[in-house]
């Protein structure tokens, strides 16, 4: 399972699914042999079709141990998620903030599920298509109903800063999927966006964020790029050391991160319950 993951992530700890997983934005990986009449034909870690709509064939659903450490895994057409609750589920299948997501029942917060499926199509889904099975998903087995509603929320909102963006156009990119991965080291944080919108940015950025992220810069294109900061509860004293997430946007990006409140998605749960049985 560990050579085929694609996609792997703790999504307990401020959902990060969106900024390694996501989402984070993985790219499939291919693998070819050579077939008998010297052409390449693809493995079974080739991509899903970008054109098909996955469902789960099958899939178990099981309350999770609440010892276990979460995670999110994509191996092949295999789809595992530990120790998730129904709101984590709901944000990343939807691409939202939880603070987006209303009007459902407390459990949704507190009860974690364990969920091991395979999806009815052969390949690696891409990330929309692996958010389009757990919708299914939410509706089949937790017979989530849902409508969406614009409301006027606290949000952040990513503008242009004074001089323009500082920001590289990404060349064509092989599967037309933005990624984002990083790492942290001694508090500090690094994030490296590849093939990324501003709309696919200010979603990854919604996991290091208080409150959702809105892209108001209305700047066509995708963009290359690495963002460096230091989160505001880390004392550091080291000489170089990034600023602070506000200070390091402006400053590498050409992009302002401001505290507003204006008009968000939201979406209003209209009914949902415990999970069928399997």
């Amino acid at each position: 399972m560990r050579a085929n993951c694609v996609v792997r992530e703790n999504l307990h700890k401020a959902l990060l699914f969106f900024a390694a997983a996501l989402l984070v934005f993985a790219t499939p990986v291919v693998i070819a042999q050579q077939s008998g009449t010297g052409q390449q034909t693809a493995s079974p870690m080739s991509p899903m079709a970008a054109d098909a709509h996955p469902s789960f064939e099958v899939a178990t659903i099981k309350p999770a141990d609440p010892s276990e450490t979460g995670n999110f895994i994509v191996g092949g057409h295999r789809l595992v998620i530990e120790g998730q609750t129904v709101n984590d589920l709901i944000s990343f299948a939807y691409a939202v903030h939880r603070k987006q997501i209303v009007n459902g029942p407390a459990w949704l917060e507190t009860e974690r599920f364990d969920i091991d499926g395979q999806a009815d199509q052969p390949g690696v889904a891409n990330l929309h298509q692996v958010q389009e099975m757990l919708q299914k998903l939410l509706q089949d087995r937790f017979g989530l109903k849902l409508h969406r509603e614009k409301r006027d929320l606290p949000i952040y909102a990513i503008t242009l800063a004074k001089g323009g963006p500082k920001l590289t156009p990404s060349p064509k990119n092989t599967y037309g999927l933005p990624t984002q991965s990083g790492h942290g080291q001694g508090g500090q944080q690094q994030r490296k966006f590849t093939n990324n919108s501003m709309s696919d940015f200010a979603l990854g950025m919604q996991n290091y964020m208080d409150r959702p992220v809105i892209d108001e810069t209305n700047l066509p294109g995708r963009y290359d790029f690495i963002l460096r900061w230091t989160p505001d509860n880390v004392p550091t004293t080291e000489p170089g050391a990034p600023p602070g997430i506000f200070t390091a946007i402006q400053e590498e990006l050409g992009l302002k991160l401001e505290a507003t409140k204006g008009p968000a998605d939201v979406l209003v749960i209209d009914h949902i319950e415990r999970p069928s049985a399997n």
